[in-house]
């Protein structure tokens, strides 16, 4: 014969296991988001889409992409996104810089700041005239530094 105990246990174990059973499942994972432009609408995958969401040259530093438009009258912006290129504020880097060094000059050493909107990274420097400018952008991305010189591109507008 069973015990009381062991009659209660029994009845403690269909209640614990009645209620595991009814526990709601975990919702499903939100999709990723969808690139914008119709070539890459189909790819949702972690570094499948680098298009210009901004009409500026998109690039990867690990797993977070920036993107940077150059301008020849001096205003250049970077913005920052995800490895599926969902926007990231543009506080998740620091110190970003842009050095314009064009044939017979001074580099130009021009500090970017976070725009009114927090979005991207924006300076004003001295228009771009002539060819073979070459940019070197760098700034921290959790505290680690970041450089890379790309030759002067204009941005598609």
């Amino acid at each position: 014969m069973r015990s009381w105990g062991a009659w209660w246990l029994g009845g403690l174990g269909a209640v614990v296991l009645s209620v595991a059973c009814s526990t709601p499942a975990a919702p499903a994972a939100t999709p990723a988001p969808k690139p914008n432009d119709a070539q890459h609408a189909g790819i949702t995958t972690p570094h499948g889409d680098h298009s210009a969401h901004h009409g500026g040259l998109v690039m990867m530093n690990g797993e977070v992409h920036y993107e940077v438009v150059l301008d020849r009258g001096g205003k250049h912006r970077i913005w920052f996104s995800d490895s599926v290129r969902e926007d990231l504020p543009a506080s998740v880097a620091s110190k970003v810089m842009v050095v314009v060094s064009r044939q017979d000059a001074a580099p130009e050493e021009i500090a970017l700041g976070i725009d009114d909107s927090g979005e991207s990274w924006v300076a004003d420097g001295k228009p771009v005239a002539g060819e073979d400018v070459m940019v070197k952008i760098t700034y921290l991305t959790r505290g680690e530094p970041f450089e890379v010189e790309l030759p002067f591109v204009v941005s598609a507008k």
